[in-house]
């Protein structure tokens, strides 16, 4: 797109390729996630956004077309109080119910979706739970459509557990996300519904008081460009190291690239890098950590960007403890990576916590016990970690 010119056909095409392919990396990461392979990331979050998202979008714009007979009353809370969650499933979540709410109204009517605040100072029965005593947002969905069956009503969530014809309609996992996502989140569900009478979903959050982070702004490519600096590309997937390649080159820099942890090794027996960008995950070889533990060996000050599809691991959190930059999750924009890299090449390192090429002369009366030049640098790089991060 960036070697395209502004004015081409082809830019809004491959915008929405980009989009879409954004979104079902996201899900991917998701499905990890909900499989827990991963671990959730969860940010502050206001329902109100969510649903006004979904209201906006072109799904429901094509039910409204579908179903022109279903009337939407949207009645959300102005000082709704914030949540503690992840998008991508909350969006799943309202989705899921609407649409439930719209396949409900065969010949029409009313879907009334609800967002206020709810203190509980007495425990009452939720769906299968107590919901307990606390501050809450409730998420309240209502349609006076068909309603269950009361002997459905205790298996709706199920997995592929569904009273419609497979196939036609969803894959019989929705209702599973939603109950899964209640979960994942701490919250509560519950269900009131009678034949020919309708349905009610209501959905607990419990608050938080911290506040919604505004979405960042586009960065200007020009104050992440670099000026050839050398860049070692360390990925076991040849298509992602191109990219990669791509991108950095795109950028400005030199890049090399090898497929392995033991390659990079080798790499820095031979020649150096001013940055690493270092895939954390590398099978059948060493990973990541393992990888930059032994470059550090070789040259003690090399900086690094961590990259990987899985989130943010303990492993992960060791290379950064160990002196490597920021972490960068998969897929990556231009953006991302750009700006991780040069804010990593720009951070300094206080040259009195340098660390030394060579052990100290042992000084009288330590026994004499000489430390080894590679327990020095691991202390040295320690102690700039720390000081970094205002621990000492």
């Amino acid at each position: 797109m960036l070697d395209l010119p502004p004015d081409s056909p082809l830019q809004k095409p491959l915008a929405t390729i980009k989009k879409s392919g954004e979104r079902a990396a996201t899900i991917v990461q998701d499905l990890l996630t909900m499989a827990r392979r991963g671990v959730i990331k969860t940010k502050v979050l206001n329902i109100n956004d969510i649903v006004k998202t979904f209201l906006d979008s072109s799904l429901f714009k094509k039910i409204r077309t579908h179903h022109p007979d279903i009337r939407i009353d949207a009645r959300l809370d102005a000082n709704l109080m914030n949540i503690i969650g992840k998008q991508v499933h909350l969006d799943k979540t309202v989705m899921n119910l609407v649409t439930n709410a719209v396949e409900a109204l065969p010949y029409g009517g009313v879907i009334q979706i609800v967002t206020e605040n709810k203190y509980i100072d007495t425990p009452i029965n939720g769906y299968d739970l107590n919901i307990e005593e606390g501050e809450y947002v409730v998420l309240r969905i209502t349609d006076d459509g068909t309603g269950i069956a009361p002997g459905d009503l205790n298996r709706i969530f199920e997995p592929f557990y569904s009273t419609k014809v497979m196939g036609k309609s969803g894959t019989g996992l929705g209702m599973s996300v939603v109950y899964g996502t209640i979960k994942d989140h701490n919250g509560y569900i519950d269900v009131h519904s009678k034949q020919g009478r309708g349905s009610t979903f209501e959905l607990y959050f419990p608050i938080t008081r911290d506040e919604v982070i505004p979405k960042k702004t586009v960065t200007p490519m020009t104050s992440y460009m670099g000026s050839g600096q050398k860049v070692l590309i360390v990925d076991d997937v040849k298509t992602q190291r191109e990219m990669a390649s791509d991108i950095l080159t795109h950028l400005g820099y030199k890049v090399a690239m090898v497929s392995s942890g033991e390659e990079a090794i080798k790499y820095f027996r031979r020649q150096s890098a001013d940055i690493i960008i270092l895939d954390m995950i590398m099978p059948p070889g060493i990973d990541g950590l393992d990888t930059y533990r032994k470059i550090l060996q070789i040259q003690p000050e090399q900086k690094a960007v961590i990259t990987s599809g899985f989130s943010e691991s303990n492993r992960v959190k060791e290379c950064e403890r160990l002196g490597a930059g920021q972490y960068v999750s998969k897929p990556y924009t231009f953006e991302d990576i750009g700006v991780a890299v040069k804010k990593e090449l720009n951070r300094t390192i206080p040259t009195a916590i340098n660390k030394p090429n060579r052990a100290p002369a042992p000084r009288a009366g330590d026994g004499g016990e000489r430390q080894m030049p590679g327990d020095v640098r691991y202390l040295s790089n320690d102690i700039f970690y720390k000081s970094n991060n205002q621990r000492i």
